[in-house]
């Protein structure tokens, strides 16, 4: 495959992710590294280069810089780090960044998530496109050096992202708590011992922490750093347990996202998290003095409980497509305190409405750490409807899948297309709630099902009748 067909094959929605070595290169990544700095106009002015562990990972920022130096940028290059630390960077410097990750996908992988200044995300829609154009023009002719090319300097942010999300969450008169914690080889291995331990040189917190997989190696020997599956929390789950822990928490590959397990082992669902956070944001912008409307996101795929929630402290619930660029956006235009996604990215306004999975767990710690209850109690009050979980299907005719759906449903459901289809049963009193989400994938010939209802038993009953539909 040339350069130029490996560029358009791994330009993504909200990110560039491809195979190292056949669609990903050094030459690749050059080029889009000049391309990226002439999108945000950075001749003359700084812009943040940061990367994950994975083996690749090195050689490609470096690559970038030279790309985005050739084009006259100053490249600020904060080594190792966590993609929500390269949010802060953004944010705090009012500087472009660019992350190397895959996030969760195996080793195989490498990708690039770029930011406009104060981490405002970049999408295909909102330049990423124009990144890949202008980078496959420069794969064809070369990139042209301005007559100032930029410089290099290398910057630790660590100690003043943690410094910073200390300040955002107040840990220090917590109860005393165990947890594990499961980095998966991933960036979390730097950045827990750093926010909640005393490796950064803060002040030790009231936190016993067992360390599960924090050696930072791309090659995720254990297993791999995605949450999601539940093969993955196996481990985790077993420890928390083994060590009478409190709670655990599992981190994916770049540390953007947290999943919580309770002290049973059970995990609680990222839309519990959602409202258990959002709860505390509107209660502390209140506390604050703010007044006027106060708004919180929720995507479509989040339980009921979410918006119930929002509502119910006298908040402003706004309902999204799924996406974390997407999000990002939404969260500047609305001024929303926070935003939940079903996948555990958890967006924060004063964190320049960036996703922060280390700054979602806090809000945990805090919370489960001023009470005295177990974790299974305090998420049983925001689990209250069964939900099916995400289960994905091969199909080759997303259309006619579609019509089947409609087809069942017409006349006994509303229909809604805001992303993908979701069908919300007409109320019954002699009936629990229904409704579920159908959404096609960007990159693979498959539907995502999610279903939730009133009772397990509703749940199950739609949940197969929709499976049905989709793999008939």
């Amino acid at each position: 495959m040339s350069a130029t067909d490996s560029l358009s094959a791994i330009v993504k929605t909200y990110d560039v992710r491809g195979l190292v070595g056949s669609q990903l290169t050094s030459e690749v990544v050059e080029a889009v590294g000049a391309a990226f700095a002439d999108e945000v106009r950075a001749a003359g002015s700084e812009i943040v280069v940061g990367h994950d562990m994975r083996d690749s990972s090195p050689e490609f920022a470096a690559a970038f810089s030279r790309g985005a130096r050739k084009r006259g940028a100053d490249v600020a290059a904060i080594g190792l780090c966590s993609t929500d630390e390269s949010y802060f960077a953004s944010g705090s410097l009012a500087a472009p960044a660019a992350m190397f990750t895959a996030s969760h996908n195996p080793a195989t992988y490498n990708g690039i998530k770029m930011s406009r200044a104060g981490a405002r995300g970049i999408s295909l829609d909102t330049g990423l496109a124009a990144i890949r154009d202008r980078a496959l023009g420069y794969l064809a002719d070369g990139i042209p050096e301005t007559a100032d090319a930029g410089t290099e300097r290398p910057l630790d942010v660590l100690g003043d992202y943690a410094a910073y999300l200390r300040s955002l969450v107040d840990l220090s008169g917590i109860r005393p708590l165990k947890i594990v914690v499961d980095a998966g080889n991933g960036m979390g291995g730097l950045t827990v011992p750093a926010v909640l331990g005393t490796a950064a040189g803060l002040p030790a917190l009231p936190l016993e922490i067992v360390p599960l997989y924090f050696e930072l190696d791309g090659t995720f020997p254990n297993h791999e750093a995605n949450p999601l599956e539940p093969a993955n929390l196996v481990d985790l789950q077993k420890a928390v347990v083994e060590h009478g822990a409190d709670l655990g928490l599992a981190f994916d590959g770049d540390a953007d996202r947290c999943f919580v397990v309770d002290e049973n082992g059970e995990a609680v669902t990222p839309s519990a998290i959602a409202a258990i956070v959002a709860l505390r944001e509107i209660t502390r912008v209140r506390a604050s003095g703010e007044t006027g409307e106060i708004v919180v996101l929720y995507n479509l795929i989040c339980s009921r409980i979410v918006p119930e929630t929002i509502e119910a402290a006298g908040a402003v619930a706004i309902r999204t497509r799924v996406g974390h660029s997407l999000i990002k956006d939404e969260m500047a235009a609305t001024g929303a305190i926070f935003g939940g996604e079903h996948s555990a990215h958890y967006y924060f306004r004063d964190f320049w409405g960036a996703d922060n999975g280390m700054l979602a767990a806090m809000h945990v710690l805090a919370e489960f750490g001023s009470q005295e209850r177990p974790l299974s109690a305090l998420a049983a009050e925001f689990t209250p409807y069964a939900l099916s979980g995400e289960i994905n299907s091969t199909v080759d005719d997303v259309a006619a899948a579609y019509t089947r759906i409609v087809d069942e449903f017409a006349g006994k459901a509303e229909f809604d297309e805001l992303d993908g289809l979701t069908v919300t049963g007409f109320t019954r009193e002699d009936a629990p709630f229904w409704w579920f989400s159908v959404r096609p994938s960007n990159t693979e010939p498959l539907l995502r099902l999610n279903v939730e209802a009133g009772t397990r038993s509703e749940m199950e009953r739609v949940r197969d009748q929709v499976l049905a539909l989709i793999r008939a």
